[in-house]
Parts: structure tokens; sequence; C-alpha cells
């Protein structure tokens, strides 16, 4: 390993040429001088957007994408010491990577993941969801830390998150998964006295606002995955307990700022509910019940 450790950047892309001049400047203008790598599974003219900006590319079948593997695939192709994983539609503020990748570098965690804005004109709901799940102080977790944050001890997103790739070597990488793959790998660190950083300092824009019918989808997907990884998180306990208090918590900022929007916050939760429940108990359905229910239906081909 070199004195400064290296950096690879990964940028898992579908019909994404439209994210490419937001979202890869930051990372080709960093003075990290980290190697860009932007994964592509489409045919609309993202791989020749990215190379003109001077990324590297990588194309992948859609056919053979793959949460898990499509990113231990990546990071594997960079081979540097310290690899983060990006989405496209996710954009980073100029210091964003310096300030993700910094926990690592002084040696306190093996994973950090950054801090996620709601993009400019998000709706109530996606905004709320951001503010839940990425306060504005940053914190490193370790398994110790159980007791006080439950099943987030746990949390990490691969739109915007960093890894040591030597820690992802000794788990065996990514594993091959509809999704969750961040979650199952920082359960795995964590189990082996690694600790994860989270880090409010690197902000990233990045939200979505879904239908009700993507909503089911979305929570149908991680209820199915999380039954077949949920071993690694029973020490955490429940994810009811935390899906409650985001539902208590933001049926009072619709009381105090948006009371009108109650019923469908109540229809959506219904749905949601509905969905991850299914999930859960979808492990040993026929594959075209997962498909009809998934969000994903190329991973059931």
């Amino acid at each position: 390993m070199s004195s400064i450790p290296s950096v690879g950047v990964a940028i898992i892309t579908h019909n994404a040429k439209h994210h490419l001049k937001r979202c890869l400047p930051p990372y080709l203008n960093s003075p990290l001088h980290p190697r860009v790598l932007v994964v592509n599974t489409s045919t609309d003219g993202t791989v020749e957007a990215a190379e003109a900006m001077g990324a590297e590319t990588l194309r992948i079948p859609r056919g053979l994408f793959n949460h898990g593997a499509t990113r231990e695939a990546a990071r594997r192709h960079l081979g540097t010491d310290i690899v983060v994983m990006v989405t496209p539609d996710a954009y980073a503020k100029a210091d964003t990577l310096e300030a993700l990748v910094k926990p690592l570098l002084e040696g306190e965690a093996s994973v950090a993941y950054a801090r996620q804005l709601p993009h400019e004109g998000a709706g109530v709901f996606e905004a709320f969801a951001r503010e839940f799940n990425y306060p504005s102080e940053s914190h490193i977790r370790t398994l110790k830390d159980v007791d006080k944050y439950g099943v987030y001890t746990f949390f990490c997103s691969n739109s915007c998150a960093a890894y040591k790739n030597d820690a992802l070597d000794l788990i065996g990488g990514f594993p091959s998964l509809l999704l969750g793959e961040d979650t199952v790998a920082v359960a795995k660190l964590l189990k082996m006295d690694h600790a994860i950083a989270y880090v409010a300092e690197a902000e990233i824009y990045h939200s979505h606002g879904y239908t009700i019918k993507q909503e089911f989808q979305r929570c149908f997907d991680i209820g199915l995955a999380r039954k077949s990884y949920s071993h690694l998180l029973e020490v955490a306990g429940k994810d009811h307990a935390r899906g409650a208090a985001y539902t208590k918590s933001l049926a009072a900022r619709l009381l105090a700022t948006a009371p009108h929007l109650l019923p469908y916050a109540a229809l959506q939760t219904v749905v949601k509910w509905v969905g991850y429940a299914m999930g859960q108990r979808s492990t040993n359905a026929p594959k075209w019940l997962k498909k009809a229910c998934s969000s994903q239906d190329f991973y059931w081909e």
C-alpha cells in the first residue's frame, strides 16, 4: 500500500446520462485524484458521455445487474485502498468526498456514509425521510451501540458510502442480493469489531418521490431481502420499533405543518407495511409472484 491510500469511486448507472453533469464533477475534480468508474447497464449514451468527461467505464448487461454483485465487480475492477459507492442521482458537494473518507484515512472506521439532503423541490415525505435517517451531527457506531440504536446500528446507504477495501476482503466483498448489500456488509464488519462512521459533513442531495405502487414494491423488496439476512441483524431486535418511531414522528410533523396530508400518510403507511410483510413471507413464493410484486422485475429473469 502506498503512503497515501488510493481512492476509487464507482457510480452504478442505468439510463443516467442526464445525471452525469451534476454527479461526476465533484469526484473528477477532487484533490484526492480518485479513479472514477461509471458502471453502466443501459444504451442511452451514458458510457460515451462519461468517457468524454474523463471517467473510466465498465459495461454490465442489464439482465446480469445485481445490487451486490455489480458493486463487487466494480470494487474489484478498481482495486483501490478505499472504494466509494455512489448512485448517479446523488449529487455531492465539492468537498463531500474528502469529508467522507476522512474517518477511514484516520483509522476511526472501516465504513463511512454521507448525509443525504432532499433535492430542491422535494415533497414533504421525501424531505422528512432524509431528516429522520440523516441527522445533523456525525457519529461513529460499533456493535456495542446496539442498545442505543437498535437496527439503525447497521444502517448504511450505498447512494454514497466509502469502504476500506481490505475490510471488504475480510467478509468476501459485497454479496449477491436483491438489495441491502450495504447493510449486510456493515453487519458483518461490525460483528468483526469494525466501526461505521456517519459523516454529516459529507453532504449529498438525494431523494425520491414514490407513488403508492412504488412504495409497495420497494417495501416488498426490502422485506424479502431482509428476511434472507435477518440472522445478521437479530441482535438488534425487530425492524418494527424503528418503523413505529418513524411513523409517529412523521404524524407529529404533519399534524403541526400539513394536517391535510395525514390521510395520505396513513394510506402510505399501510401500503408500506403490507408490502414489507408480504416480502417477509415470500421467501418460498413462486418466482412469478415475486416478479409481480418487486420493483426490480429484471432481477427475476
